[in-house]
């Protein structure tokens, strides 16, 4: 009994007999409730102590484990001693069904992998290449039991593309900046060095190309702020009705201004409306048409045609008679600061942002960016935008008159 021996019960049942004996209860009673007392703790403290609970180690059935990980959307393996016991269905997809019964360090053929794999620890590796070239992978390596081990594979191309892109953003925008900076600079020290001597013709000259460089980086830092407000509004649906005819033609005539307005040619067929952002879509026709005046022949009109298209779109297209641009640079016309021509792009103010900014303005709208080309012959620019579902109108009172134009409220409304 050692330690567990109940010193304090039978103190405790000593105090209570002395008690009872000078309150005069009979001897034999107060004797055979110490007997009883002293017993009953005698023998709680006797019981053997509990046998400890035994841990039963429970082990894993390929079976069950495959029926779990099939329709994982992660791809998923589970080896046996390296050797690739089960794959799921995303890991068949993206390695093939051979992989089943394949030794897993010749199925990622990776170096990173195989000396995970080689040590037998839980760890992670980075694997590139693993299915296409600019692939990147993280294979974590999990042991299940002295036997099996689950590889889970983790497609991380997508952030590295995200994070490679910011990394060149920042360096194009720091370039664009550059050059007009440096320019303005230049200009201001040497006139400042000359202490006034400058020659008025030539003091003019520089003023003007200062004046132009800080109308250039003004442009450049508008379009980047605006690129920034429309990325960050990209998911969020539009909810203003417009009608788009009068829209176009009003951005189309400010982005020709004064001295270019003779060229705009308008073909604006019906009255579509739309579900949109005003002033976003005002920024995507001035865009389109100030590109097509910048990179058309300056001799040569720009057209500008509204219609309706089947699928309830409604369809801006701009057109000029311009160089072209050669089939193979179209995909990369949406980058941000892409330029077929860098040198003339610079020279007529353009900054390489407004298509990427339309792109992202149609997209938010739902709508879809087409871009044409022809060498030689000109470049045509499409927007489709869904139509606007029908304003419903309340049915007419009884007592109209049968010559009531049914249609007058909706036509109040839409105007």
């Amino acid at each position: 009994m050692g330690q567990n021996f109940p010193v304090a019960g039978i103190l405790l049942a000593a105090v209570t007999f002395v008690a009872m004996m000078l309150l005069g209860v009979d001897a034999v009673i107060a004797l055979s409730v110490l007997l009883v007392w002293v017993g009953s703790l005698l023998v709680a403290a006797g019981r053997p102590p509990e046998p400890p609970k035994t841990i039963v180690k429970r082990s894993f059935d390929l079976d069950s484990i495959s029926e779990l990980i099939e329709n994982f959307s992660t791809p998923l393996m589970i080896t046996e001693r390296n050797t690739i016991a089960l794959a799921n269905r995303a890991a068949r997809t993206m390695l093939g069904p051979h992989v089943v019964g394949q030794d897993a360090r010749v199925a990622l053929r990776q170096p990173e992998a195989i000396s995970l794999l080689n040590d037998g620890r839980s760890g992670e590796a980075i694997v590139r290449g693993l299915v296409r070239r600019q692939d990147i992978w993280q294979v974590n390596h999990q042991a299940i039991d002295d036997r099996l081990a689950m590889l889970e594979l983790t497609n991380q191309t997508a952030e590295a593309d995200i994070s490679r892109a910011h990394t060149d953003f920042v360096a194009n925008a720091s370039h664009e900046l550059r050059t007009p900076l440096a320019a303005i600079l230049g200009y201001v020290e040497t006139l400042r060095e000359d202490d006034g001597k400058v020659d008025t013709p030539t003091a003019q000259k520089f003023l003007g190309i200062i004046e132009r460089e800080a109308q250039r980086l003004h442009a450049l830092v508008s379009d980047l702020m605006s690129l920034s407000r429309v990325e960050a509004e990209k998911h969020d649906l539009p909810t203003e009705r417009i009608a788009l005819a009068p829209l176009v033609e009003r951005a189309s005539r400010d982005a020709a201004g004064s001295a270019r307005v003779e060229r705009i040619e308008l073909d604006l067929a019906g009255d579509p409306w739309v579900i949109g952002d005003q002033q976003q879509l005002e920024q995507v026709v001035r865009n389109l048409v100030d590109n097509a005046l910048k990179y058309g022949a300056s001799d040569r009109p720009v057209k500008v045609a509204l219609d309706l298209v089947p699928g309830d779109q409604a369809r801006i297209a701009v057109t000029d008679q311009g160089e072209g641009v050669a089939a193979e640079q179209i995909p990369h016309l949406t980058r941000r600061f892409y330029r077929t021509d860098p040198g003339r792009s610079r020279a007529s103010g353009g900054t390489g942002l407004g298509l990427a900014i339309v792109k992202h303005i149609v997209e938010r709208h739902r709508g879809r960016l087409d871009i044409s080309s022809k060498l030689g012959k000109g470049t045509r620019v499409v927007v489709r935008i869904p139509l606007a579902a029908p304003v419903k109108t309340e049915a007419p009172d009884a007592g109209e008159e049968d010559g009531d134009d049914p249609r007058e409220p909706e036509t109040q409304e839409l105007s």
